[in-house]
């Protein structure tokens, strides 16, 4: 069996490596000329790592990122509403990874590049459309540095796993519009800055109309220092004006984002300070798409933000994208026929995403913040006295068994 893969992002690449790892061949297509780290940081849940892991990847990862050691959630005055021990701390057999996006990405390129060969990955390939037949799938690509017809290639199946924009979705969905965006912008950055808490945990501070997320993702300069990434998400915008496509990703300015950082105070982090001093940042809508009826197609599906693009909240999006990875190499390796291969797929992560990307929407596991400043909006004393301690589990803990990242969940492995 031969597989096409459309996109060389995190979902892609790991498509890649599992389907390589089955036996099966994969030839991956990235429309950018190279494959570089760009981005900021993201977290990778005990469920995705234990997939990485069984890659023999967790010893790169260690190199890289950050083994989470807690979770906080804060109100916007500091005030601790809810905290927990992640990854290894919690009990889990693997570590939760707090990790640059691009690092991340490079580390799955390299790895495909030397366990399937350096033609593995053709980048500076642009998808000009497929043709699928009852023998398999011929797919067209442009040169999209010059714009030149590029090269075709022949499959079994092909795999959309080029994003949010996918032009594999589009395809079956062209009447889809733009992404639903609900009206909060988001400013994300990363500097070395001074280790705060224990120097490996994550805040997430805030309330319902603007939050402040905060977490380290690689060694710092010195020892008393960390990469740390920092996101403002703040709800600034009407959900039904979503923004044109070419503001995606543009530069941030100070005088945005300041007037919304100032709401914050975080103990032992001086948030103004770190954003000021921060060299580059980039601003994006917090945008997902309502989910699919379907992903297959014959002998074509989709994965990670093509299937299922969600909110960034929760740690999950990533995560998601290397389940599905791993789900469809055991489907289509265990399958008679690769069309029963991906339906069976389908039929697995369809519902579980879809559950996920409307939780998302609610505000996830975050949402205990919410709960705990409607009751509480100029702070507390006592947050028992506000949310009890049951109430406030049962918001974080639905979450995570839903998402499927309970201890149980990930080392019954």
């Amino acid at each position: 069996m031969k597989a096409i893969i459309i996109g060389g992002g995190i979902g892609g690449l790991t498509a890649a490596l599992m389907l390589h790892k089955r036996g099966i061949e994969a030839t991956v297509f990235e429309q950018a000329s190279e494959v570089r780290e760009i981005g900021v940081g993201i977290n990778t849940l005990p469920h995705a790592i234990a997939e990485l892991a069984e890659l023999g990847l967790l010893p790169v990862l260690d190199s890289v990122a950050i083994r989470t050691h807690e979770l906080v959630y804060m109100n916007r005055f500091g005030q601790t509403v809810w905290r927990e021990p992640r990854g290894i701390h919690a009990g889990f057999k693997v570590p939760q990874f707090s990790i640059h996006r691009g690092r991340l990405q490079k580390l799955l390129y390299d790895a495909v590049i030397q366990r399937l060969g350096p033609d593995a990955v053709r980048t500076g390939r642009r998808l000009l459309g497929f043709i699928e037949d009852e023998g398999g799938v011929t797919a067209h690509f442009a040169d999209s540095r010059w714009g030149e017809q590029g090269e075709s290639m022949r499959g079994d199946v092909l795999i959309g796993a080029d994003g949010i924009h996918s032009l594999v979705r589009e395809h079956f969905y062209p009447d889809q519009g733009p992404p639903s965006w609900n009206g909060i912008k988001m400013w994300r950055g990363a500097i070395d800055w001074p280790r705060f808490l224990d120097g490996d945990s994550m805040i997430i501070a805030g309330g319902m109309q603007a939050k402040l997320v905060l977490y380290p993702i690689a060694e710092g300069r010195t020892a008393n220092t960390r990469l740390t990434n920092w996101v403002v998400n703040v709800r600034i915008g009407d959900p039904s004006k979503p923004p044109q496509r070419e503001t995606w990703s543009r530069n941030g300015r100070f005088e945005d984002v300041l007037p919304f950082a100032r709401r914050f105070s975080v103990p032992g982090v001086d948030v103004i300070s770190m954003i000021k001093q921060t060299p580059a940042f980039w601003e994006y809508p917090m945008c997902d798409r309502d989910p699919l009826p379907r992903w297959t197609h014959g002998r074509v599906t989709l994965m990670g933000d093509a299937a299922h693009p969600m909110y960034p909240v929760g740690s999950n999006g990533a995560s998601q994208a290397i389940l599905d990875a791993r789900a469809l190499a055991d489907a289509l390796a265990q399958a008679e026929h690769p069309r029963h291969g991906l339906a069976v797929y389908e039929a697995d992560r369809l519902p579980k995403t879809a559950e996920i990307s409307t939780l998302n929407r609610l505000g996830g596991p975050e949402r205990v913040i919410d709960a705990v400043e409607a009751l509480a909006p100029n702070g507390f004393d006592d947050v028992e006295r506000v949310l009890s301690y049951t109430r406030r589990e049962a918001i974080v803990k639905s979450y995570a068994g839903k998402a499927g990242f309970t201890q149980a969940q990930v080392n019954k492995r």
